[in-house]
């Protein structure tokens, strides 16, 4: 199927929520193994796969920061429940024979490799995918744009993010009904209308290597393969 599409090597962008389930906090296994099976059948379809994760579902740096936690601290705290995360997609994608490399911004050599450019390049060669985490191993930056500085570095076609719902919209349609959802947008859009389906710097990052951004719905079964064969519901943010 990658043949068949425009795109042949994809970095996906997961918020740390999209592993909590139905819970309120933390990691729902059946959930991580869900996420895990849409992965593989990309990576079955012909397609490279490398991830980002956040660390929302355990701990958000700019939350902890407006609660009287020094910024800086809480942001690294936050870098730390990413590599939570990825070791819990890397384990449910091991257990499915998807081989994986998890790399950390922040050395931390017994639990995963360091984060090295080209030798992340040369694991998605070789058919594995590979997990990004600890963002961008600096404070006062967000997932979103480790996300876009990674698809970057890794010469990806696209940077598909998966969310709650199957798109961008004018606002939230779980709040307002009247939401009006888009087909494609150009970033300079989503910029001027202040969107928020990624920071500015991501989104700035991507237009800046044209690399176009996909958003669909991650709860849906089959989205993510269905995204990358351009069928199914997703808004590309590109041009």
């Amino acid at each position: 199927m990658a043949e068949q599409s425009k795109y042949k090597r994809v970095l996906l962008k997961l918020s740390g929520e999209a592993l909590m389930g139905e819970g309120a906090y933390g990691i729902d296994h059946i959930q991580v193994e869900r996420i895990a099976q849409e992965i593989k059948l990309a990576v079955e379809n012909g397609f490279e796969i490398c991830l980002v994760v956040g660390g929302g579902n355990i701990f958000r740096g700019l939350s902890a920061a407006k609660n009287g936690f020094d910024r800086t601290s809480a942001d690294y705290m936050g870098m730390l429940a990413t590599v939570m995360n990825a070791l819990a997609i890397q384990n449910a994608l091991e257990g499915i024979e998807v081989q994986t490399r998890v790399q950390s911004a922040i050395p931390m050599s017994s639990v995963c490799e360091p984060y090295i450019r080209r030798r992340a390049m040369r694991h998605m060669e070789k058919g594995r995918t590979v997990i990004f985490a600890a963002g961008t191993g600096n404070p006062f930056f967000t997932t979103d744009t480790a996300a876009a500085l990674r698809a970057a570095e890794m010469s990806c076609d696209v940077l598909v993010k998966g969310t709650q719902v199957d798109g961008v919209y004018s606002a939230d349609p779980k709040i307002d009904k009247n939401a009006k959802r888009y087909e494609s947008l150009k970033y300079r859009d989503v910029l001027s209308q202040d969107l928020k389906i990624m920071d500015a710097s991501a989104i700035a990052l991507c237009r800046d290597n044209k690399i176009p951004i996909v958003v669909f719905s991650i709860l849906e079964k089959g989205a993510f393969a269905k995204a990358l064969a351009g069928s199914g519901k997703f808004t590309v943010i590109e041009g």
